[in-house]
C-alpha cells in the first residue's frame, strides 16, 4: 500500500511540473490582465458540448504571440480597454472533434445561436470547419475588446463565432459605434504584427509565426 501511495505522489508531482513545448508561454506569465473565456472548455460554443482537448480554461500561444498581444494589452490599457481571448491555442485533438461534429449532420444542437442560416453539411466548403487550423501552430487567437473596469465586451455586429457574412470584417450592415469598434480591433492587431482573417472579425494570425507548418497536439492546462 506505501509503495503505491508513494507512486501516486511521483506521479502527481510529474504531472505539475509538466511544461510547455519551448517558444510556448502561458499568456498570464507575459501579459496578465488579458482576460480569457475558452469557450470550448464550456458548453456555450457551436458544438454544445466542452471540446476534447481543452482541460482548463487557460490560455497558451508562442512566446512572440504573446509578447506582441502585451502591446496590444498595454496600448489598450491607455484608453481602459482591453482584450478578451475567446480561443489561442488549439490542440489537433480539438479540430478532429470540429471535424468529427461536423459530419454527424443531424446534430445541430446550436444551429440557432451560431449558423442559423449556414447548411452544416456546407461548413467544410465555405471554410468554418477544417481538418487543420492556423490555431494548432500555437500564432492565432480569437479575440474582441472589452472595458477594463467592467469587462464588459465592446459591440462587434454579431457574436464571436458566429458562421455568417455578418462576421466578415468588410460586412457593412453595421451600426456607426460597431463600425468604430471593429475598425479600432483591426487597426490595432495590424499595428502589433497580426494579420486577420476576412471571414471572421475576432480572428489574428501572428505575422512571421515561429512554427508555420508544425501542428501541435498537446493539451490545454
Amino acid at each position: 500500500m506505501k509503495w503505491i501511495l508513494t507512486l501516486f505522489l511521483l506521479t502527481s508531482l510529474a504531472i505539475q511540473s509538466q511544461k510547455l513545448p519551448k517558444g510556448f508561454s502561458y499568456i498570464k506569465d507575459v501579459s496578465p490582465t488579458i482576460q480569457g473565456e475558452l469557450r470550448y472548455c464550456y458548453n456555450n460554443n457551436f458544438l454544445g458540448v466542452p471540446v476534447n482537448g481543452y482541460e482548463e480554461n487557460i490560455l497558451i500561444v508562442t512566446t512572440p504571440t504573446a509578447k506582441a498581444l502585451k502591446k496590444v494589452q498595454d496600448e489598450l490599457a491607455t484608453k481602459k480597454l482591453g482584450l478578451k481571448i475567446y480561443d489561442a491555442y488549439r490542440p489537433q485533438t480539438a479540430v478532429n472533434h470540429f471535424v468529427k461534429w461536423a459530419r454527424v449532420i443531424n446534430d445541430t444542437l446550436m444551429k440557432q445561436q451560431y449558423y442559423p442560416e449556414v447548411n452544416k453539411r456546407h461548413l467544410f466548403k465555405l471554410g468554418y470547419i477544417s481538418s487543420k487550423s492556423g490555431h494548432s501552430r500555437g500564432s492565432t487567437v480569437d479575440l474582441t475588446i472589452i472595458h477594463l473596469e467592467t469587462g464588459e465586451e465592446l459591440d462587434m455586429g454579431s457574436p464571436y463565432d458566429f458562421f455568417g457574412v455578418s462576421s466578415h470584417i468588410t460586412y457593412e450592415n453595421l451600426t456607426e459605434q460597431q463600425k468604430k469598434n471593429r475598425q479600432l480591433l483591426q487597426k490595432i492587431m495590424r499595428k502589433h504584427g497580426f494579420r486577420p482573417y476576412s471571414k471572421e472579425w475576432w480572428h489574428f494570425t501572428l505575422r512571421g509565426e515561429p512554427f508555420p507548418k508544425t501542428f501541435f497536439d498537446f493539451p490545454v492546462k
